[in-house]
């Protein structure tokens, strides 16, 4: 599909129609069915969008953009506007040689970076669109091979299931299949296999090597996480490792992010429930200074996972060093929850979070409009953030969403 930004007016124009007011409900981090989802399919995140009055929306689904052009036709329907991201696992070898976790909290030197805003309709040069096609493949060899185990173990304890790949994802996936598709299968598998709560505690117990479930049997979500934790991953019957050389290193996958015309951007672990940050992320001068010396003023985060007071400091550290900020809920595991983003234990972001939520989409709009136009975006074209024009981006941010937001009304 063609993209309406590409018949907005010129951005002077923009600016002096639409000048910065209201600061609107953002998520500028949901994952589709084209990974792994809350959703049963595109259209509800927009159902939710509107219900709960959020103008702006980012997918960001890992390794594959076959999301996009539903996730496009969607949110003009809508009249939410779309954030176009994609997000990567790298490896930073350095730092796992020496035991630092950066932003994942069970293994040293993993690391995920989102690209936001990235060309709507998607484009990368043949050698990357390459390169993403093979870490796909790599990341559903894996798969197949936990099924492998997975259906080893089941005839070890006589469960009476079998799991087949292209059956997972002709029913559970839309272009990826990833361990919470596992997870979702066997459960409805021993739901299928046995009628009677007797049977079915003792099925999974069986699967979970004589532990039985902590979750009740109408607790869905935490029944297939107990279905990861306990056998997909490590330490359990069908776990499989990943080999550290099909990940890439952080600079290859800022080359894609940039190649497809996205900006790179950190998203931050911060706080466990004990109050507890890795290694990376502790101190927030040192990561400022190591992601600044990887040209990346761009941070995002998701609050619902965070201590209300943590994040806000950490938020207005680095929204006053001139960082592009972003909040988004992720919604990839199997829990249904609000799109509006909120800290740990559902407590309501303050206004300045709001704001500053809000000027982070305002960028990258400001972003894919430009990239739209044939223009140069938040990145220039050696790679670095334009972090002393933040401002500008908002102020053209904003203006392109207003404008967005009354061309999409003979829509919906």
């Amino acid at each position: 599909m063609n993209n309406i930004l590409t018949q907005f007016p010129g951005a002077k124009a923009l600016v002096d129609m639409f000048p910065v007011g209201e600061v609107y409900g953002v998520n500028a981090h949901v994952h589709s069915p084209y990974s792994f989802s809350a959703f049963t399919g595109i259209s509800q995140i927009f159902e939710m969008a509107k219900q709960e009055n959020i103008a702006v929306v980012g997918i960001n689904d890992f390794f594959v953009t076959d999301g996009y052009e539903p996730f496009y036709r969607e949110a003009l329907n809508a009249g939410v506007f779309p954030l176009f991201n994609i997000e990567f696992i790298g490896l930073m070898k350095k730092e796992q040689q020496q035991n630092i976790r950066i932003n994942d909290p069970n293994n040293p030197g993993r690391c995920y970076l989102s690209g936001k805003g990235l060309n709507y309709p998607f484009a990368v040069e043949d050698r990357f669109r390459d390169r993403l096609i093979r870490i796909v493949a790599e990341s559903q060899e894996q798969v197949r091979s936990m099924i492998a185990k997975t259906n080893d173990w089941f005839r070890r304890i006589n469960s009476g299931i079998t799991l087949n790949y292209d059956e997972i994802r002709k029913n559970f996936a839309e272009e990826l299949v990833r361990e919470r598709h596992i997870a979702k299968a066997i459960r409805i598998a021993v739901f299928e296999q046995f009628t009677g709560e007797v049977e079915r505690i003792a099925a999974f117990t069986a699967i979970f090597d004589g532990k039985e479930p902590k979750s009740s049997l109408t607790d869905i979500p935490g029944l297939e996480n107990e279905l990861r934790g306990n056998l997909l991953k490590a330490g359990g019957k069908a776990f499989v490792k990943e080999d550290d050389h099909t990940f890439m290193n952080i600079e290859e996958v800022m080359d894609i992010i940039v190649n497809a015309g996205g900006i790179p951007c950190y998203p931050v672990l911060l706080d466990d429930r004990n109050g507890h940050y890795t290694e990376y992320e502790k101190d927030p001068e040192k990561l400022h200074k190591e992601l600044t010396s990887r040209n990346i003023d761009c941070i995002e985060l998701i609050p619902g996972r965070n201590d209300a007071g943590h994040i806000e400091r950490f938020v207005q550290f680095f929204s006053g060093k001139g960082f592009a900020i972003l909040l988004g809920t992720e919604h990839n595991t199997p829990d249904m929850i609000p799109l509006t983003c909120d800290t740990r234990g559902n407590k309501p972001l303050s206004a300045e979070m709001k704001r500053i939520s809000w000027e982070g989409a305002c960028v990258v709009a400001a972003h894919q409009y430009l990239h739209a136009k044939g223009q140069a975006g938040f990145i220039d074209p050696q790679g670095k953030p334009k972090h002393n024009e933040r401002e500008s981006f908002v102020e053209l941010g904003n203006a392109v969403i207003q404008n967005y937001r009354i061309k999409t009304k003979k829509y919906n």
